[in-house]
């Protein structure tokens, strides 16, 4: 029996925006609903149509053999200055001052809600990275890396600071921090394979010491850096251990001392 139209285009957009990024074959949902290609193809239309109107992104169709459409998440700039001005308006709330100059984000990354549309923002800036993975280290910027790896259709590795049994066997780098110690990073043998293409995530930047130390446990994988994204990198220092990156929010210093948080276009 065949469904109504209204029902077939909630039924096919849930798919697409559960599955971002992934091919999802035009051929099974006709015979699924039981049409014909060219009517999925006109539903997959306006779905597009209605997806780019929200500035959330748009639907790509492979017009070759496999018959397959995919959901591209490629915000707007004006859903993306929504999204990021909302989150540094939290952010600049002075309860949130830490010593050092520091703020603290932890609550907005590990909230599914902002997490989710952070992790879309940076998914949308390497879309064009052609990763074959996401990378990040514990502990905070792994919300931030996972919602950008399920944009990406792509897999998460996550190196941790220390070793653990579950892991398995595990590569270690050493790499020196912004304050002149070393510090060990771990990466489970089988959560990276050798030559992939590797994004990086972090989610805050400094001296870009952590990042640093990601990029050299890509190198030990003989995987290809294809993009570094950060949700907070600081002015300052102004020259960072990572010369290649692109944060979502900037902190600097106001002329009094107080941290302040713009975006970064």
């Amino acid at each position: 029996m065949k469904i109504q139209r209204t029902e077939r285009l909630v039924r096919i957009a849930s798919r697409f925006l559960l599955f971002p990024s992934r091919l999802i074959s035009m051929t099974q949902m006709a015979e699924g609903f039981k049409v014909s290609k060219t009517v999925i193809s006109d539903d997959v239309s306006i779905i597009n149509s209605s997806l780019t109107e929200e500035g959330i992104g748009t639907v790509s169709v492979d017009r070759g053999r496999t018959g397959g459409a995919s959901f591209l998440p490629t915000l707007s700039q004006n859903k993306r200055k929504e999204i990021l001005e909302t989150v540094a308006k939290l952010l600049s709330d002075k309860d949130r001052v830490l010593p050092g100059g520091l703020i603290y984000y932890g609550d907005i990354l590990f909230d599914p809600m902002y997490a989710f549309s952070l992790g879309m923002a940076l998914a949308s800036d390497f879309l064009e990275s052609e990763a074959d993975v996401v990378m990040t280290s514990e502990v905070k910027g792994i919300p931030l890396a996972l919602f950008t790896a399920h944009c990406l259709g792509l897999p998460l590795a996550v190196c941790r600071f220390r070793n653990r049994a579950s892991d398995g066997p595990a590569v270690a780098v050493h790499y020196p921090t912004g304050t002149g110690d070393v510090q060990a990073m771990y990466l489970g043998t089988r959560q990276l394979q050798k030559g992939k293409r590797v994004l990086l995530v972090d989610d805050y930047m400094r001296g870009g010491s952590t990042a640093a130390g990601m990029l050299l446990m890509a190198k030990e994988f003989k995987a290809e850096v294809v993009g570094t994204g950060v949700f907070i990198a600081s002015a300052e220092p102004a020259k960072k251990a990572v010369a290649d990156y692109r944060a979502l929010l900037r902190l600097e210093k106001s002329q009094d001392g107080t941290p302040l948080v713009s975006i970064v276009n």
